[in-house]
């Protein structure tokens, strides 16, 4: 998950874009490594085999290679984006359409963001619920059995999901008021989205050649509905929306600390 930066910083030199840019990688990486348990019991709750036959409490961390992996590009991909649309689209620093600004150039910059998030993601939630296999071996037989397609297997929901996620984003203030307000807002919208969180899972673990596995949204929800009622809807919603809350604060945080730190060092630097 990246979290909006909307107005960190006003209009930004070199030096200060390249320190949000490793700023915002490092806060995702840190974001992604602490909460990675949180978000394995979510998945096995949104599974289609159940908590405990998915894996219960057990290689909590399986799957982190590919999140690990993923991370830094990942935000690096969704920043480049978000201040390259938002520069596009300049508007006066008092006009009425500021928000609307911020909102399309996040939403842009997750949908570019998804083109690296979702691969990491399919292998990720696949090793989530099969612990005892490699992270390497799911991604190599993946691409072996689906090809290049089967690693994009739930992009739309993902972007859908990510898309809607952006735009409940405001503009930052200062570091730790923005931190605790992120982490009050992104409970809010992780409960909100949660069963497009859950499609999105269904889809990722689904098996090849399955109607799932299509990536029909709708579909999957109701497929969803259809077995499990509202609770199948909301597997995982507590999880996920105490990762999402912290994550928020943490993201922010490290964001905010790591910035001003890059930067104090460039201005040390001769």
């Amino acid at each position: 998950m990246i979290f909006n930066l909307g107005g960190v910083g006003g209009t930004m030199d070199a030096p200060g874009f390249t320190a949000s840019l490793v700023a915002g990688g490092v806060a995702g990486i840190s974001v992604d490594l602490i909460l990675f348990p949180l978000d394995t019991i979510k998945t096995r709750l949104q599974s289609p085999q159940g908590f405990n036959k998915a894996g219960g409490f057990r290689g909590i961390y399986a799957g982190v290679p590919s999140a690990a992996v993923g991370s830094f590009p990942n935000a690096a991909a969704f920043f480049l984006t978000y201040e390259y649309v938002k520069s596009l689209l300049h508007t006066d620093s008092t006009s009425h359409f500021r928000p609307v600004k911020h909102m399309l150039a996040a939403s842009t910059g997750e949908v570019v963001a998804c083109l690296i998030r979702v691969p990491s993601e399919v292998v990720k939630q696949r090793a989530q619920v099969s612990a005892s296999s490699k992270t390497l071996q799911i991604f190599l037989t993946i691409l072996s059995e689906e090809g290049i397609q089967g690693l994009y297997r739930g992009y739309k929901s993902t972007v859908l999901r990510e898309a809607l996620w952006a735009w409940r984003r405001g503009h930052v203030v200062d570091s730790w008021q923005s931190a605790v307000c992120g982490a009050f807002a992104g409970g809010f919208a992780a409960a909100v989205t949660t069963p497009l969180d859950v499609a999105k899972t269904r889809i990722m673990l689904a098996k090849a050649g399955s109607s799932t596995a299509v990536g029909n949204v709708l579909s999957a929800m109701h497929g969803v509905w259809r077995s499990q009622g509202l609770a199948g809807l909301f597997a995982g919603v507590l999880p996920r929306m105490a990762a999402i809350s912290m994550g928020g604060f943490i993201f922010l945080g490290a964001y905010d600390q790591t910035r001003s730190l890059l930067l104090e060092l460039g201005r040390k630097s001769p």
